[in-house]
């Protein structure tokens, strides 16, 4: 299984940046290195939401429509770190965000994937 550390949240005004971390570790010495990395958000009192996936192997990315030109996932295959960078942050884009492993994004948009983060706070203020 698959440990992630998410890291990068914070507070911010709002039209802010910030870079999300996700850094990835896998016990018992084996890694899925065909898996795929995602983000999702959960936001109080609301059900929680796929943000962007990202596959370790070629970098193939697939992002929440309304989120596409804000935020960009990316990562670095040979630290196994996965990023977020998020640009001209909202009110709404207020949540918990949490990186999670799976296997599919289709998977993932349903609510199926093998390991999740703790996740880290993104609080933006108006």
């Amino acid at each position: 299984q698959v440990q992630l550390v998410e890291s990068g949240g914070g507070l911010v005004q709002a039209g802010g940046s910030l870079r999300l971390s996700c850094k990835a570790s896998a016990s018992g010495g084996s890694f899925r290195r065909n898996a795929i990395m995602a983000w999702l958000r959960q936001a109080p009192g609301k059900e929680r939401e796929f943000v962007a996936a990202i596959t370790w192997t070629n970098g193939y990315t697939n992002y929440e429509d309304s989120l596409k030109g804000r935020f960009t996932i990316s990562r670095d295959y040979l630290v196994y770190t996965v990023y977020l960078q998020m640009n001209d942050l909202k009110p709404g884009d207020t949540a918990i965000y949490h990186c999670v492993a799976g296997q599919t994004v289709s998977d993932i948009r349903s609510g199926k994937f093998d390991s999740e983060g703790l996740g880290t706070q993104v609080t933006v203020s108006s």
